[in-house]
């Protein structure tokens, strides 16, 4: 893969911007699938896994970067995470209101709607909040808040920003997957120490002011408000079944969120330096891929390689790699999820490419029995 640099001009067009605006056809196509029934339901899964596939085969790598330095002229990129808020609270709720009254949607129709709201909630509405909560502006942590609300995963926003990005690639970190690690014993060990990782991190930080872990300020009492609103909400519209359907979206988009995130660091480690001190994170600590098609969808997400080098800059500013600077995933998101579901596909797809990975970047490194087992000493 050969890195080039985009047209500098290219990026102010507006037209520029919008194929990251293909999201927003999930909207139409969930919609679509409710009025039809039957097996039409599952049309936003087929659209997201299938259809993106096909489209990455299609439309092939995105090799180019935009000058990472830039900050004008990204209006566009910006608006269509602002906007999503609003557009999936109305198609959630509007969706819950329908669905709960409307004769020709089975229990088994019922359960397949949600499913594939919440493909939509986790794919777009988490990818979405994801990228707003790392920005400065009041309003877009306000927008990534509520995205996470309506899936009851608001402590994402403490987990991720607090304790991923520090301890990325260490045994602190819990979405790091383990070497070996079958994403069916990864993902409920990971729903318990997200949880209990991001409460111990937002008490650290109140401690280190002299405040008590129940103090107003801590952000976990507005993630019970908003996450309370959302379930009294959806009991309101659909009554129990209302709620019901509601949980089996939340459920689902948190299942894809841990995909992702099992997909994105699997078998990755940073050096251990001595005495409970690592390397510094770089580009190498994470798998890139530069499938355009799918990182239309995904607002760049899969340059995640440059996303933890540099947290804090906008996904049309995120560099791709090629393979001398960062591990190459085989294929896009789409198809990768898929496979981390059947674990043994998995390891054959990805074993192999961390032991690549390991000759590389550490030959020095002789036995990787405490990386493995995420034994070695926890980060100081």
């Amino acid at each position: 893969m050969t890195i080039t640099a985009y047209p500098d001009a290219a990026l102010r067009r507006p037209w520029a911007a919008l194929p990251f605006w293909l999201s927003l056809t999930m909207v139409p196509v969930i919609w679509l699938g409710a009025v039809l029934g039957g097996a039409w339901v599952l049309l936003v899964p087929a659209y997201a896994w299938l259809g993106y596939s096909a489209l990455d085969l299609l439309t092939g790598e995105e090799e180019r970067n935009a000058d990472p330095n830039r900050r004008d002229g990204l209006g566009w990129y910006r608006a269509i995470t602002l906007i999503w808020a609003p557009m999936q609270f109305v198609t959630l709720f509007g969706l819950i209101f329908y669905a709960t009254r409307a004769d020709h949607l089975t229990p088994l129709a019922l359960w397949g709607l949600f499913f594939g709201v919440g493909v939509v909630c986790g794919t777009i509405g988490i990818n979405y909040s994801h990228e707003l909560m790392h920005q400065k502006p009041r309003l877009d942590r306000w927008l990534g808040d509520i995205l996470l609300s309506m899936v009851l995963y608001s402590h994402f926003r403490s987990e991720h920003l607090l304790v991923h990005h520090r301890y990325v690639a260490t045994p602190r970190d819990p979405v790091t997957a383990r070497y070996n690690e079958g994403f069916h014993r990864f993902f409920p060990r990971v729903l318990w120490q997200c949880l209990t990782s991001a409460l111990g991190a937002e008490r650290d930080m109140l401690a280190r002011r002299k405040l008590p872990a129940w103090h107003r300020s801590n952000p976990f009492w507005r993630y019970a408000a908003l996450q309370g609103g959302m379930l009294a909400l959806a009991m309101a519209l659909g009554g129990w079944l209302g709620l019901v359907l509601f949980l089996v979206q939340a459920f689902t988009a948190i299942w894809q969120l841990e995909l992702v995130n099992y997909v994105e660091h699997y078998g990755l480690t940073r050096r251990h330096l001595g005495d409970g001190k690592y390397e510094p994170v770089r580009p190498h600590h994470s798998w890139n891929s530069a499938q355009k098609a799918s990182n239309w969808l995904l607002i760049n997400l899969q340059r995640h390689s440059d996303h933890h080098y540099k947290p804090d800059r906008p996904f049309p500013l995120l560099q791709t790699y090629g393979d001398d600077e960062a591990p190459q995933l085989p294929a896009g998101y789409p198809v990768m999820t898929a496979a981390a579901m059947v674990p043994p596909v998995w390891r054959r797809m990805m074993n192999p490419r961390v032991r690549e990975w390991r000759r590389k970047h550490y030959p020095d490194i002789a036995d990787w029995s405490a990386y493995k087992t995420a034994s070695n000493p926890l980060p100081r």
